[in-house]
Order: structure tokens, then C-alpha cells, then sequence
């Protein structure tokens, strides 16, 4: 077990140099640490919730979207779960993505172990919504000698892939960084997102449950496909 937080470091790091590869910094940036998103209200807030000793463990299935501070992403590789812990005041618990694993039935029941959020972000899966890329230049017209016909060819051409810059490439990967559920001993309440590898249509889903299995003890949350 003490291997496992090493093995986690080591693909954030990884996943990150995918971003920085090429680029020319003055200085090496220390990691920005998961932080994880702002806990609702009450455990009641969410989908659904379930018991550990004395934790309450409640959560919200949020499908191909990965909630952020700053608005929803989304990817098409995995899917997400907000995960927020409650208990008495002073409760602390020991927190790794290693505690949680998504049990999805469709045809039949499946479970899928929690990944770390660098792999999320190497996936090159995630989209901004909000992101629209640029419009490319109309090409002109070629008008033939014989009739003035345009070129079909060329207008039948598929359009080039777009290629996301940089820039939105990391503002994306730090936004998941930073809503990840935080590791560690961790006071609280405390609230983050959870991502388990997923490509099938969420909308063949008959159940879905998170199931937790950590320092607080052991859980099953029903959630809402």
C-alpha cells in the first residue's frame, strides 16, 4: 500500500508533461495540489448517500461531465462522480482514489476502480463547452475554363481536425487538477470529483452504484444513471 501514492504522482507527472513538453519556463512550477471542490450544503444536497461509521458519504453520478469551480468539461473516456464526506465536528478521515470503485449494470453488473485525474487529462478526451474554436478561412472558389463551375473536390474535402491550443489544453488540466477529491488526512467536510474509465452510452445504464471502501469503514451509494 505505501507504494500507491508514488505510482499515483508518477502518472500525474507524467500526464502533465504532455502540456509543458516544448515549453520554456524561467523556473519549475511546484505541482498545484488537488483541492478539490467547496462541499454542498448538506449530504442531502446530493443523489445519494450512505453510512461509514461515523462518515456520511454522499454523492452525485455526473455522467460524461466533469464539474469544475469554473463550469462543466467534459470527456468522453470516463465519467465522474462529486463525492462529498461528512461527520462530527473534528472528523478526519485518510482519503485515496483507491477507496472508491463505480459499479455500472447494463446488461449485466460491472465494477470500475477510481483512476487517477492525470490520467483523465493525458486522455486528450476533455472539452470546454465553452470553447469555440476559431472559424477557419472560406477557400475561394475555382471557376474552370470551360464552364465556371466551382471545384467539387475541393468542397467535398472534409474540414482539417481542430487542433485545441495550448493554452486550453492547460487551463482544462488544471481545472481537473484542482477539482479532484483531495488525498491525504484530510479534515471534515470535504468534497471533490472522483473519475472512473467509461466509454459505453450512459444512457444504456440500468443502475449505478459508488461503493467505498476506506479508513471511515465501508459504504454503498446508490446513485441516478
Amino acid at each position: 500500500m505505501g507504494r500507491l501514492p508514488v505510482l499515483w504522482t508518477g502518472v500525474l507527472g507524467a500526464s502533465l508533461c504532455l502540456f509543458v513538453h516544448g515549453q520554456q519556463t524561467p523556473a519549475k512550477e511546484a505541482p498545484t495540489e488537488a483541492k478539490g471542490l467547496p462541499p454542498r450544503a448538506t449530504p442531502g444536497d446530493y443523489q445519494g448517500r450512505a453510512q461509514a461509521g461515523q462518515v456520511t458519504i454522499a454523492a452525485e453520478f455526473m455522467e460524461h461531465g466533469v464539474p469544475t469551480s469554473e463550469g462543466t468539461l467534459t470527456t468522453d473516456d470516463y465519467v465522474s462522480v462529486e463525492v462529498g464526506l461528512f461527520g462530527p465536528a473534528g472528523t478526519r478521515v485518510t482519503l485515496t482514489p483507491d477507496d472508491f470503485t463505480l459499479q455500472i449494470t447494463t446488461k449485466k453488473k460491472a465494477p470500475y476502480p477510481a483512476r487517477p485525474f492525470g490520467l483523465v487529462i493525458a486522455s486528450g478526451s476533455l472539452k470546454d463547452p465553452e470553447w469555440v474554436p476559431p472559424e477557419e478561412p472560406k477557400s475561394k472558389s475555382k471557376t474552370s475554363l470551360g464552364g465556371g463551375g466551382d471545384d467539387q473536390g475541393a468542397s467535398n474535402a472534409p474540414p482539417p481536425p481542430v487542433k485545441i491550443p495550448f493554452e486550453v489544453q492547460r487551463a482544462m488540466a488544471l481545472k481537473v487538477q484542482k477539482a479532484a477529491l483531495p488525498e491525504g488526512d484530510r479534515a471534515l467536510p470535504v468534497a471533490g470529483v472522483i473519475f472512473f474509465q467509461y466509454r459505453g452510452n450512459v444512457k444504456k445504464i440500468q443502475s449505478v452504484e459508488l461503493v467505498y471502501s476506506g479508513s471511515a469503514g465501508k459504504a454503498t451509494v446508490p446513485l441516478q444513471p
